[in-house]
């Protein structure tokens, strides 16, 4: 797929990441795997001389693929600290590049997606990488994967106007989520951090996201 790309996506990937430390990314493990995961392979073939822009590209289904500094950032701050991202669930799976992403830098990487043609496009995606540290699951991302929980860390790539509770419900003691939050066209990255006194919340940058929905489909 998208094979004509194949000699300069090194290339471009490298610019990529150049961009990415010059918006502010610091985090060498995240540029490294941004690095590593040739993304023109996660989406459409018409929208390939795009894929490395920093930009979100439609994916169908009514979703996107998020752009590489929201990638980038949302990973950078799930590993701030330093910590290691542990068993990592990831709520919208979309058409797979940013699981592909953590599981460069995560053990154990479950991810939900809630459209099932947009997760057999996925499995098609991925196949290639053979990350076979990922596993893919059709569900409803609002109620998390309660039978592999606790998580080490969450990330939720669809926006809410609160974080379920079921995903906090399912963080680790000493884990942390990641999640858009607020309405259409104003939300913010928030860092959840479940610690001996609770979970503590901390606000970061503004964002864009479709919204979490539930149910199946």
């Amino acid at each position: 797929m998208n094979g004509d790309l194949g000699l300069t996506s090194a290339r471009t990937r490298t610019r990529m990441v150049e961009r990415l430390r010059a918006q502010g990314i610091s985090d060498e493990g995240v540029l490294s795997a941004m690095l590593d995961v040739p993304r023109h392979l996660f989406v459409e073939e018409g929208l390939a001389s795009r894929a490395y822009d920093d930009t979100p590209l439609p994916l169908g289904f009514q979703q996107t693929i998020s752009q590489p500094w929201v990638v980038a950032r949302m990973i950078e701050l799930l590993r701030s600290g330093p910590r290691q991202l542990g068993k990592t669930l990831e709520i919208g799976a979309g058409c797979g590049y940013q699981a592909a992403v953590l599981a460069r830098l995560a053990p154990e990487v479950y991810a939900i997606e809630r459209i099932a043609g947009l997760l057999a496009r996925a499995k098609v995606n991925l196949r290639p990488l053979k990350a076979y540290n990922i596993r893919l699951k059709h569900g409803d991302g609002n109620l998390g994967l309660p039978e592999a929980a606790p998580f080490d860390t969450i990330i939720v790539a669809a926006a809410a106007s609160r974080i379920p509770p079921a995903l906090l419900q399912q963080l680790a003691p000493g884990g942390r989520l990641v999640a858009p939050i607020g309405g259409p066209g104003e939300q913010v990255l928030s860092v959840v951090d479940r610690n001996e006194r609770g979970l503590s919340e901390t606000r970061y940058d503004w964002v864009r996201f479709v919204p979490l929905l539930s149910g199946t489909e």
